[in-house]
């Protein structure tokens, strides 16, 4: 076996887990989303893709710009759970993030003096 493998898995290899310090969505990121969703008016979600650090993500982002983000077991569950609260969803990848999510960041970060 070659110096960068593991018993069948190559240095490239995609996994499940891409990095030790990720963890699966859990409960409270579903019921935060759900809380997040039914809370805000004309919220949409975006599916965020598997990185090297995290596995997919959802972020909501509602009519001013608000947004919150947690992770998803998958883009299916994202997908599924957009059409049971009833809310458009996105690829990300294809569409890129609503610019009133950017707008919102930024005047955030003015009222907290962190630019």
């Amino acid at each position: 076996m070659g110096r960068w493998q593991t018993a069948g898995m190559g240095l490239f290899s995609r996994r499940k887990r891409h990095a030790a310090w990720d963890r699966g969505s859990t409960r409270e990121d579903i019921r935060h989303l759900e809380e997040f969703a039914k809370s805000r008016r004309g919220v949409e979600g975006y599916i965020e893709p598997v990185t090297m650090a995290t596995e997919t993500t959802m972020v909501l982002v509602a009519y001013d710009g608000e947004w919150t983000r947690r992770r998803v077991e998958s883009p299916e569950e994202a997908r599924s759970l957009a059409r049971k609260w009833a809310i458009p969803v996105y690829d990300v990848q294809a569409v890129g993030y609503p610019p009133r999510m950017r707008e919102w960041t930024q005047r955030h970060k003015e009222e907290r003096g962190t630019l």
